[in-house]
């Protein structure tokens, strides 16, 4: 199970706090709000929030025209998602077992979700992401940016920060193409990225 365990008692004990602080896209950057309001249009089929947390960008996507489910390991966050957005279906659910047949989605949205991943393990739930998505389909993943792969004492337990190239790599490796890629540094945020990729045809 890697750090599965670790990270959901770790969100699970701060929960209350999380929905507080970032549980609403108002809370988020205004280009994150464009980016995956634009992606999510985009799609046309099931799409996946996958480390949904208290499902506000379920939500939001649900708003922009788009047939999402969200999965998180944090049952408090799927309860409070539940309550807030009851015409959005939310699961207790693993990165690295999605819980769908293969081929059925159409998109997967993985904003902030793979940050606590070890290498290793991301490359294993970046090819359950290519298993469960269509040929073609699409991935969004929001992620933090560094020259060269960092592990930091992140709030709530230990993360990483990736190099976009490198990130770029094992995506190409688990099966998927570069459609774009975005970086931003924030005052008194660490710096931002983001990579749109589609699942390899064949």
């Amino acid at each position: 199970m890697g750090v599965d365990p670790v990270v959901r008692d770790a969100y699970g004990e701060r929960a209350p706090e999380y929905v507080d602080l970032f549980g609403s896209v108002e809370a988020a950057h205004a280009e994150d709000r464009r980016l995956i309001g634009e992606w999510a249009r985009t799609i046309d089929g099931p799409v996946l929030d996958a480390g949904c947390g208290p499902g506000h960008w379920s939500g939001y996507m649900a708003d922009n025209g788009a047939e999402v489910e969200g999965i998180d390991l944090v049952r408090a966050f799927i309860t409070h998602a539940r309550a807030r957005f009851p015409e959005v279906p939310f699961r207790v659910g693993s990165l690295r077992n999605l819980g769908v047949s293969e081929g059925r989605l159409a998109g997967i949205l993985a904003w902030y979700s793979l940050i606590h991943l070890e290498p290793e393990d991301l490359t294993v739930v970046l090819r359950e992401f290519a298993r469960a998505l269509a040929p073609g389909g699409g991935l969004l993943v929001g992620f933090f940016v560094s020259p060269e792969l960092r592990r930091f004492p992140h709030a709530v337990t230990d993360a990483y920060s990736w190099p976009v190239g490198e990130l770029v790599e094992l995506l190409g490796a688990a099966g998927f193409s570069l459609v774009e890629s975005h970086t931003r540094t924030d005052s008194g945020h660490r710096p931002h990225g983001a990579i749109v990729a589609r699942r390899n045809r064949g």
